[in-house]
């Protein structure tokens, strides 16, 4: 199957970042590179783009889609968490722009084996973003106890039937294990009441995404590195980040306000003594969304949000 994979938010993510022609960028989930080979387009010989992504398959379409600009693009396989070691690798201090495009890919989604979407009943559960990973979904579903499966239904699905879901989980695995889509969807079917299901949507949506989320680490990687991709931004670089639920993009949110605003002095303080430095200012107030004609074209864009931060470096004499 060929990787396709729709690039939300295209446009507007090319114009926040501003690419410069000489400039250096990091596309931190190429997934489809879709946004890399628009970068890489507009980059000059003396510019660079580091593209990652830890799917095999993103990595072979990746290579297919920019060997146009393979004299300036540089493709690795692995996970954006690495960013700041791969940079280094390659003797890159810091960069004019990143880009992240969170969550999974509609090609991830759209392949039956690779057990993402709660659509095709007949597929293993899998859910790997990178097929390395020895731990699978089926693993999750399998040996987490009710009182993890709760914590991970209700805290990464927001599911007012986590609950439910987590404790009907343990018993259905208890007279067989559950491999399938299908199967865990019956289980999920079960604990949720039929009404319910009537009117609000496919009743699986928010448990496979909390699984989704868990097994690929994908918060804790988003927040445990984010001020650090911050960091790595030269004066004037500008970092945009596309997300797609609002648990990813109250993080990206907050990160920005506080990278813009650091100071933690009381307010009644006449000046500031904590000596918190800002890293720059928050380029989006509110968060960018996909116009009606992508809308209309692309239906898993309808939840994107773009948010931008732009670095400025402040000098000891500012």
């Amino acid at each position: 199957m060929e990787f396709k994979h729709y690039s939300v938010m295209l446009r507007e993510t090319i114009d926040a970042l501003a690419v410069k022609p000489d400039g250096i960028y990091v596309d931190g989930t190429m997934g489809g590179a879709g946004h890399s080979r628009q970068i890489a387009s507009r980059l000059s010989g003396r510019g660079r783009l580091i593209c990652i992504d830890q799917d095999a398959d993103a990595i072979a379409a990746g290579k297919e889609k920019l060997k146009d600009f393979s004299d300036r693009v540089t493709i690795v396989r692995s996970n954006y968490e690495r960013m700041r070691q791969i940079l280094e690798e390659l003797g890159i201090a810091s960069v004019n722009g990143i880009l992240l495009d969170l969550g999974v890919s509609s090609y991830q989604l759209d392949t039956p084996e690779r057990g993402f979407s709660y659509m095709d009943e007949e597929a293993l559960l899998d859910m790997r973003m990178d097929c390395r990973n020895p731990r699978t979904a089926r693993d999750i579903v399998n040996e987490y106890s009710e009182r993890e499966l709760f914590r991970m239904i209700r805290n990464y699905g927001e599911d007012r039937f986590a609950k439910n879901i987590a404790k009907n989980i343990v018993l259905a695995r208890q007279e067989k294990t559950i491999e399938t889509v299908g199967e865990l969807n019956e289980v999920i079917r079960r604990s949720v009441p039929r009404k319910i299901q009537v009117t609000g949507g496919h009743p699986a949506k928010r448990t496979y995404q909390a699984i989704r989320i868990e097994l690929n680490r994908e918060l804790d990687v988003l927040r445990d590195h984010i001020d650090e991709m911050i960091d790595l931004l030269a004066d004037g670089g500008r970092f945009a980040v596309i997300s797609f639920h609002s648990l990813e993009d109250r993080i990206v949110k907050n990160a920005f306000q506080t990278a813009e605003d650091p100071c933690i002095c009381p307010p009644e303080f006449p000046v500031c003594v904590c000596g918190r430095k800002s890293k720059g200012r928050v380029i989006t107030r509110k968060p960018i969304l996909p116009g009606e004609e992508e809308l209309a074209e692309n239906h898993r864009s309808r939840s994107a949000k773009l948010r931008v931060f732009e670095r400025r470096v402040v000098r000891e004499e500012e």
